[in-house]
């Protein structure tokens, strides 16, 4: 690649070798110790490239092997300024083309995000932005020990940061600690703990607080659980006042879930016509050029926009942003599900849907799931048995004496 590169700047020459000897003169081209390449064999004749430089020194050696040399192609930079030489404004252009890319290696114009999974990028670029850390700001003014030392002191779960520039990009890597759990002021507040949901309790173990509530209770939504109030007795076991604390524990509920879904067996189908149309553009910062009309006479169309920021490397990054957008026309068919389809459907939704339950650590005892067809389609239904946590806290605001907190 080196080498292609250093003959294509000092330029070259395609040239054929004819007369009386040329195995001879390519002996003598390499004592003399010029370099040839791409030796093709014609009919009485060879065909190689041969530096510009070398082909200066051929003059006695055509004469001594009485060969005849005749110049096919001139490839490299010194004919190619040779050939353009009366436009400078074409190479006044590739100058400054090359002198506004070496000015970009000055700027940071992409900033990576690696490790945040509870935070996301959008809430730590806020964060950056907001001390003057953000894309197009000098490479000189950023500070890879200061930006580690700021997000670790903003964000609590974050315990590790590793920040470096490369090339124009600012990698920014963190690690959280998942298991950590602050204690907020209100958290730590006199409460006490109130049913969420109905249900039958199952299990109830109680740190702090008074249980109301035993395994077998049935209890509504708003009923009280486990009191944050615990009574202060004497001697003679007598209330003589009131403790406040912030109830605490572990209590599993059982409950009824009642499913329902339908599809019906017409619908409206979205399908695509042949009928489209691109725009491209070119971002940079907050301007966008579009090179297209924007408008359209489409009734129902939809965009799909791929965009993506030029680079020269993987680690250089411009300050540039091309894409196109499609736009898309589509209308609107009567079609109808066929009863397997339809089922498919049912059956599918409604294992998203206890997805999402166990997702919120419910555990299903039970569940009956059944479909029944009408004329206008399937209606699924089931009744779902869980297995969950109940509880919230619920602050005290009615104290029964002057309190006297824990």
């Amino acid at each position: 690649m080196f080498t292609s590169l250093f003959r294509y700047i000092q330029g070259y020459l395609k040239v054929r070798v004819t007369g009386y000897s040329p195995e001879r003169f390519l002996n003598l081209c390499k004592n003399k110790k010029i370099d040839v390449w791409g030796l093709e064999a014609r009919q009485n004749a060879y065909d190689m490239y041969i530096r510009i430089s070398g082909f200066r020194k051929l003059k006695p050696i055509l004469k001594k092997t009485q060969t005849k040399v005749t110049i096919e192609g001139r490839y490299g930079m010194p004919f190619f300024f040779h050939k353009y030489r009366k436009r400078k404004l074409f190479f006044a252009g590739i100058i400054l083309c090359v002198i506004l890319i070496y000015s970009f290696t000055f700027f940071v114009w992409d900033i990576h995000l690696q490790g945040n999974l509870t935070i996301t990028n959008n809430v730590l670029l806020e964060y950056l932005e907001s001390k003057n850390i953000s894309h197009g700001m000098l490479k000189a003014k950023v500070d890879c020990e200061q930006i580690s030392k700021d997000i670790r002191k903003n964000f609590d779960d974050i315990i590790w940061v590793s920040t470096s520039v490369q090339g124009t990009r600012l990698f920014i890597h963190v690690k959280e600690n998942t298991d950590t759990f602050e204690m907020t002021e209100e958290q730590n507040e006199p409460s006490d703990i109130v049913a969420d949901k109905d249900g039958v309790i199952k299990s109830i173990v109680t740190r702090n607080g008074v249980p109301q509530v035993v395994a077998g209770d049935e209890v509504k939504t708003g009923d009280l659980l486990v009191s944050g109030t615990v009574d202060v007795l004497n001697d003679a076991k007598e209330v003589v006042a009131h403790r406040y604390v912030m109830s605490d524990a572990d209590i599993l509920i059982e409950r009824i879930v009642q499913y329902e879904d339908k599809i019906l067996k017409k619908y409206d189908k979205k399908q695509y016509t042949n009928k489209k149309r691109h725009l491209f553009f070119l971002k940079t910062g907050e301007h966008e050029f579009v090179l297209g009309w924007r408008k359209n006479s489409f009734e129902n169309f939809e965009v799909q926009t791929k965009e993506s920021r030029l680079k020269l490397n993987e680690n250089f990054y411009l300050p540039f942003v091309v894409g196109r957008k499609s736009i898309l026309e589509y209308e609107f068919t009567k079609s109808e599900y066929s009863k397997e389809e339809m089922e498919t459907l049912l059956t599918n939704n409604y294992k998203r849907f206890c997805t999402e339950l166990e997702e919120h650590d419910a555990v299903i005892l039970d569940s009956n799931f059944n479909i029944t067809e009408d004329n206008n389609g399937l209606f699924a239904s089931a009744t779902i048995t869980l297995l969950e946590e109940v509880g919230i806290n619920r602050k005290i605001v009615d104290f029964q004496s002057p309190p006297v907190v824990e």
